[in-house]
């Protein structure tokens, strides 16, 4: 009998902290990382390639950064494009071509270091 309590105490135990747990999660929304301040960035698609995805950079901060496009392909892997290191002032792009069975570039993005 002593052991039926024991395991029904450990049961409740787990229980109310996979709901404490749980609660946590959801009390806000995810936030999304900040941008770089001082970089002005725009994803789009090439005009005579549905698979080729870029990304420009412009750099209005007084520190070098880099930064690459990120490209999510439908129906095959998502890519990423070459690092591309921008001088305070500069303006660069970087691009990825999604493979041949893809249904096309579904967004473009960018990652800044």
């Amino acid at each position: 009998m002593r052991r039926r309590k024991t395991l029904v105490r450990a049961g409740l135990a787990a229980t109310a902290s996979a709901l404490a747990l749980t609660a946590a999660g959801f009390a806000g929304p995810a936030q999304a990382a900040p941008a770089a301040a001082g970089v002005d960035c725009d994803g789009w698609v090439h005009n005579n390639n549905p698979d080729h995805g870029i990304a420009g950079c412009s750099n209005n901060t007084d520190r070098t950064i880099t930064f690459r496009a990120e490209v999510v392909c439908g129906w095959a892997p998502d890519v990423s494009g070459q690092w591309v290191t921008l001088a305070p002032g500069q303006y660069g792009e970087s691009s990825g071509v999604c493979a041949i069975y893809s249904s096309g570039v579904g967004s473009v993005g960018w990652t800044i270091q």
